[in-house]
């Protein structure tokens, strides 16, 4: 009778009859802060390879601290053994060395101190850096759970990790790499200059040196990983990157939707090689926005050429894949007017009447996790399954353009398998610089 009531009350509020069967099917999910209670719903994911957590937002709290209490849930219950984010691999790798306790890297940076700061530098994830190194330190080192970057815009810190690897291991190997990196040697610290110059100024390509220089690690693989794997791994990793980001540079002022497949393509092949490195037991979970973790086939993204991360994994591995977007309706967020501006605590506005978003918030459920998969879900996923708007938003907002700049059209039923939402969200709050007092040396970030 009281869902009766509700759906009568929606519809004399002129609401999408959807609403009400959301809210129907969702369930009430407790404050992020509640670590354990608010993971337990998640268990249902337990038998998945690959759990993909998504975002909408790239600068919002609870995001991060339901993504941490998730991910939490699934390493000390389920087994997890990998999260692996939409970061740089040098930069993630230093906070692995940090929750695993490994050997220092010298570097001239601390992590994450490129634009956007405030994306991986910020208190939530700190807090949730600072619990899986005291987890892992509480288990065998085989069973730790690794930290690891997918993204490609370390051009210049991967050249280093490289050269630095080499200069260790084989010092006249790595003349030749020096060699083979000259080119993009000036464009290091503006990998963008770089694009624009091979587009526009006629800049020979430098992509014959980087590829050389990656057949010249693996021709070497052998050597090289008996004296130690797991460092030989991460620089042929960092040799990846210099491939895919010279090839990005090169495609992005030329066509986004090519140099977006190139980016999500590295990101997918880096987490099956993650997958593949740890073995038969390996179980990850992926931190990206939801335009990364969620079937792009189902979007306009995937309408007009473009793939990523969530559609690999569906068709690598099937139901072994989940896919969980994550949203919101109004509250702010941490974001830039543009690219490489300042950060600013913005305020999101409403959802828009024609999204998704608009069903969750008439739901009137203000915390929620909704899953679609199985049997008796029809229902649910028929009214999610008409195409709307749904917003996006990465480290740049723009409210006063955002139905131009922030949504686009959606299934979401085919987009995602289940998903979180927050009727009212808040910025995350960044980190200033500096090592505390009595870090321990691998201390990746200063509070």
């Amino acid at each position: 009778m009281a869902d009766l009531l509700f759906s009568e009350a929606l519809r004399a509020q002129g609401a999408d009859e959807a609403a009400a069967i959301v809210r129907a099917a969702c369930e009430a999910l407790p404050p992020p802060a509640s670590t354990d209670d608010f993971g337990k719903p998640f268990d249902r994911f337990a038998d998945a390879k690959v759990v993909l957590l998504g975002e909408a937002t790239h600068g919002t709290s609870e995001f991060y601290r339901a993504r941490a209490a998730i991910t939490r849930r699934l390493i000390e219950k389920h087994g997890f053994n990998i999260v692996a984010v939409e970061a740089d691999w040098p930069d993630a790798a230093r906070i692995d060395r940090h929750v695993r306790s490994h050997a220092h890297e010298p570097s001239s940076e601390e992590a994450f101190s490129r634009f956007p700061t405030w994306m991986w530098r910020n208190v939530e994830v700190h807090d949730f850096v600072e619990w899986l190194r005291a987890h892992n330190e509480a288990v065998p080192a085989r069973a730790q759970t690794q930290f690891s970057g997918l993204d490609i815009y370390s051009l210049g810190s991967s050249i280093a990790a490289v050269l630095a690897y080499l200069d260790r291991v084989d010092p006249q190997e790595a003349k030749e790499a020096r060699r083979r990196y000259g080119c993009l040697t000036p464009w290091q610290d503006d990998p963008a200059g770089y694009g624009r110059a091979a587009l526009y100024a006629a800049k020979s390509p430098c992509e014959d040196g980087v590829v050389a220089e990656l057949r010249a690690l693996l021709d070497a693989r052998l050597a090289y990983v008996g004296r130690d794997g797991e460092a030989f791994f991460d620089a042929a990793q960092n040799a990846r990157v210099v491939r895919s980001a010279e090839h990005y540079y090169r495609l992005m002022y030329r066509s986004s939707t090519e140099s977006w497949n190139l980016r999500d393509r590295h990101m997918f092949d880096t987490l099956v090689r993650l997958l593949a490195a740890r073995g038969k037991d390996a179980k990850a979970v992926v931190w990206a926005h939801n335009s990364h973790i969620g079937n792009a086939a189902a979007t306009s993204m995937g309408w007009q050429g473009e793939f990523n991360i969530g559609e690999s994994c569906r068709a690598a591995f099937g139901d072994s894949a989940a896919l969980i977007g994550f949203g919101t309706d109004r509250g702010t967020v941490a974001a830039a007017s543009d690219w490489d501006g300042p950060m600013q605590v913005k305020t999101v506005l409403p959802a828009r009447p024609d999204s998704f978003e608009r069903i969750f918030r008439q739901s009137f459920v203000e915390r929620s996790l909704t899953d679609w998969r199985g049997g008796g879900k029809r229902e649910l996923r028929d009214v999610l399954s008409k195409p709307r708007l749904e917003r996006a938003i990465g480290v740049v907002y723009r409210p006063e353009t955002e139905l131009t700049s922030h949504y686009f059209q959606a299934v979401l039923s085919e987009q995602f398998d289940a998903y979180v939402w927050f009727e009212q969200t808040s910025a995350v709050t960044p980190l200033a610089g500096g090592r505390p007092h009595g870090a321990p040396d691998t201390y990746p970030f200063g509070l």
